[in-house]
């Protein structure tokens, strides 16, 4: 499979897809492109579009185009947060349908509530990069 990985992403996660043609956003060239007009160019060359983009799915009508979206849900789109989710990508790959999103959530079970004393959410996550604050992927 063809898979197209969003900017957010960072680059070295297409080493853990093996046996498919990987290629991110900015390899292609298409690194400031909105996402209605890169699923567009997206659905010409690849199968599946890979990102971290949660509200993608509520900012685009995914069933016009012609490419399967797999949403990864990680604590940050840092690759230590990424990689746990590889092998259920890969798993994931042969059922998806194009016009369709497939969420990847890791099998490992979130404990929510706060630490004592930090006033914190243990879950929170530390500011992510300067895609993140720019608007470009949302956690």
């Amino acid at each position: 499979m063809k898979l197209l990985l969003d900017e957010c992403i960072d680059r070295r996660f297409a080493r853990e897809l093996p046996g498919h043609v990987v290629r991110t956003v900015p390899q292609m060239g298409w690194a400031t492109i909105k996402n209605g007009r890169l699923l567009r160019l997206a659905e010409k060359e690849f199968d599946v579009f890979v990102t971290v983009d949660r509200n993608l799915s509520f900012q685009q009508n995914l069933p016009k185009f012609d490419i399967a979206v797999a949403v990864l849900r990680a604590r940050s789109n840092r690759l230590e947060d990424l990689q746990p989710l590889a092998a259920p990508l890969l798993a994931a790959l042969a059922g998806m349908k194009a016009g369709r999103v497939t969420v990847i959530e890791s099998r490992r079970q979130v404990r929510r509530g706060r630490v004592r004393g930090s006033g914190r959410n243990r879950n929170s996550r530390p500011r992510s990069s300067n895609l993140r604050r720019a608007g470009k992927c949302s956690l």
